[in-house]
């Protein structure tokens, strides 16, 4: 038998027993290996491209593969960008303004993850990033490659990318969508006086006291219903997330459960005190990058009944990820367990469908978009908003009138 053979046959007897059981048994391991390592003897024999077959690359591939066919959010990390994330541990290799996460391969720096809505949402995970504004990638490190990557509101990038599915490479040439600082991009009172909007663009740990602050503003100006706008919200910080769900929650409510194979059940609920009583009606206002605390947000105040939920189905990120190191100098980010609301349900791969559905065009999206930085605006795109009026933002308004 061939070394690499026996070594895969083995990968079974480190199962977990503790773990529920899986959809087949053990032993469907052994011809499930057994075809993996033949397709591989295959390549390596057959397979003009000599260069490319050494089994570290063709294993590791196949790992990138098999990682990436589970959930959007697990990812194989290869031994090139392990050894950049640990020589540079504070870089973020995700791109927000183009919504985009670059990783590092053998063959040279990839997009490993695109998120839907954004930027790069046409890309193809897996393609190569060959040239960005002409200039080739090969040889630059991780900081170099994403300051290029890097872009104010407005501001272009051409990037030429090789499709693992198209021959020839193809230019793109992408706009950088605007980040907000604040977690509280925006809170006033709307035209009628009474009706708050507010505007969150993240869950950072600031995040609680940036509204807990504008509601109070709101609040004393005459505030008697809010809109909670989360569009485009990535999400972030569990912990701020059930403390801005405690603003309009009684103490000690269960907001979140987090679930895994090899964990006991974890709630976690609203802080013991409230320093003011929130009972006025709520609309939260989410589309299809809408993800993760902000599904959270939206999916227990909705299982509540404490909102109405208003504008498209959203993201799908309600899971938790573990970096695992692994041989080789190669890392897993592998998802470990998922998020749960008040109703036992996930957002994980299905988001949170609203109460009050609006069909969201790309026109609907720009004009969005340009809305939520009107102040930076050019005189072609307030040209573009004259005479617009928000759909989602109208439907909202209605709901909450009845």
């Amino acid at each position: 038998m061939r070394p690499l053979l026996l070594l895969l046959c083995l990968l079974p007897a480190f199962a977990d027993e503790k773990a529920p059981a899986l959809p087949d048994p053990d032993e469907a391991a052994y011809p499930a290996i057994e075809r993996f390592v033949e397709v591989l003897e295959q390549v390596r024999q057959r397979h003009p491209d000599v260069d490319k077959l050494a089994y570290d690359r063709l294993v590791n591939h196949a790992l990138e593969g098999m990682l990436g066919s589970l959930d959007p959010h697990s990812s194989f990390i290869h031994p090139e960008m392990a050894a950049a994330m640990a020589a540079h541990p504070d870089l973020d290799p995700h791109i927000p303004s183009l919504g985009l996460t670059l990783g590092l391969r053998q063959g040279g720096p990839y997009i490993a993850n695109v998120l839907p809505g954004s930027a790069a949402a046409e890309l193809l995970p897996g393609s190569a990033l060959q040239e960005i504004d002409g200039q080739p990638t090969a040889g630059l490190e991780l900081p170099t490659l994403l300051s290029r990557l890097t872009g104010e509101a407005g501001a272009t990038v051409t990037l030429k990318l090789k499709s693992p599915v198209e021959a020839k490479p193809l230019e793109l040439t992408l706009t950088h969508h605007a980040i907000d600082e604040r977690a509280v991009a925006e809170s006033r009172l709307l035209d009628d006086g009474q009706t708050g909007y507010l505007r969150l663009s993240s869950f950072t740990d600031a995040a609680p006291r940036e509204m807990e602050a504008a509601l109070d503003e709101m609040e004393d100006d005459g505030m008697k219903r809010l809109i909670l706008d989360l569009r485009g919200n990535p999400g972030g910080s569990l912990p701020a997330t059930v403390r801005i769900l405690g603003l309009f929650l009684p103490p000690e409510t269960e907001v979140v459960t987090t679930r895994g194979r090899e964990m006991e059940d974890e709630v976690l609920s609203t802080p013991e005190r409230q320093r003011r009583q929130r009972d006025y009606p709520i609309a939260v206002l989410v589309d299809r990058m809408s993800a993760s605390a902000s599904e959270l947000t939206a999916g227990a105040l909705q299982d509540l009944d404490r909102a109405e939920i208003v504008g498209e189905t959203s993201y799908g990120k309600g899971s938790v990820q573990n970096i695992i190191p692994m041989g080789g100098g190669t890392a897993l980010r592998l998802t470990i367990a998922t998020y749960h609301t008040p109703s036992g349900r996930t957002p994980h791969l299905t988001g949170v469908t609203p109460d009050v559905e609006v069909e969201i065009t790309e026109e609907i999206r720009e004009n969005t978009a340009l809305s939520f930085r009107r102040d930076t605006l050019t005189p072609e795109e307030i040209k573009a908003l004259e005479g617009w009026t928000d759909p989602v933002l109208a439907a909202a308004l209605e709901r909450l009138a009845r």
